[in-house]
């Protein structure tokens, strides 16, 4: 068994790897922890580069992926990547939900077939609301795309990212994912950090490495704590959770953040939640 294995089996690291495969979005969210838009800089992982990472993880111990971005489905390969990521290790992906066409969402059958989720943003119940933080028509692409995925059997997640939320807009909320197919133990509630984009517009709660789990992050400008670590303000990137400019082989990076979660005080909670 790999140090990062018995680490991850002993509760020291959680066992998902994330990678940040793109940087560029069809959104330009109020809170973005990376400032993503349609002209931001694409900053692609790459296809070959994540297959070899995922099997790197496997090897070293890892028990789940994580794709994130940006907008992942911006990538004409997502659809046939995502399968045989998951076939790798368990899988979920973030998705904002808003640009899966008739076209990609048979592409994206296979993961029916498979330990695979997406994770799709919603993140009030009244379209008004919702397309104030995310954009025009936002809520209606997501309500449409969710129940026709989970008709192909794909797994949906509902992520709810917001500042604050009370029990009977929640109780609105959790009656419009049922109503989609989502059952409760799908629906994800968290906060909005103050990182990114959040920055400028006043919003999120402070969040460094005692509140966040260390959970190894890979992207095109090296490895991170978290995947709320490599957070982008005013056009730069921050980098007060970079662990490591070297991503490759992943035991460098893997290594790296083992060493630091050990020497972190007893104690650190390492939860960053809503309710």
């Amino acid at each position: 068994m790999t140090a990062v294995a018995a680490a991850i089996e002993g509760g020291v690291l959680p066992g998902r790897l994330w990678f940040y495969a793109n940087y560029h979005c069809n959104l330009v969210c109020t809170y973005c922890l990376t400032e993503s838009g349609p002209r931001v800089e694409r900053r692609e992982l790459g296809e070959e580069r994540m297959l070899s990472l995922a099997r790197e993880a496997a090897d070293l111990g890892f028990t789940a992926l994580g794709v994130t971005g940006g907008e992942p489905f911006l990538l004409p390969y997502l659809p046939e990547l995502l399968p045989r990521l998951a076939a790798i290790l368990p899988l979920v992906c973030l998705t904002n939900g808003t640009v899966l066409t008739e076209r990609r969402l048979e592409r994206l059958r296979p993961l029916a077939e498979l330990p695979a989720a997406l994770q799709i943003s919603l993140d009030r119940p009244e379209p008004d609301a919702n397309d104030a933080m995310r954009g025009p028509e936002n809520f209606r692409k997501v309500v449409d795309a969710i129940p026709r995925l989970v008709e192909r059997g794909v797994r949906v997640r509902v992520a709810t990212t917001v500042s604050s939320i009370d029990d009977q807009e929640r109780e609105r909320l959790c009656a419009l994912h049922r109503r989609l197919g989502v059952p409760d133990s799908d629906h994800v509630i968290r906060p909005i950090v103050h990182r990114g984009r959040a920055v400028d517009h006043g919003l999120g709660v402070d969040a460094g490495p005692s509140d966040l789990p260390a959970e190894l992050t890979i992207t095109t400008d090296g490895a991170f704590w978290s995947p709320f670590g490599p957070t982008v303000h005013g056009g730069q990137l921050d980098t007060d959770l970079l662990v490591t400019r070297t991503t490759t082989p992943l035991s460098v990076p893997a290594s790296a953040l083992l060493r630091i979660a050990r020497d972190r005080p007893q104690g650190a909670d390492a939860q960053l939640h809503i309710r």
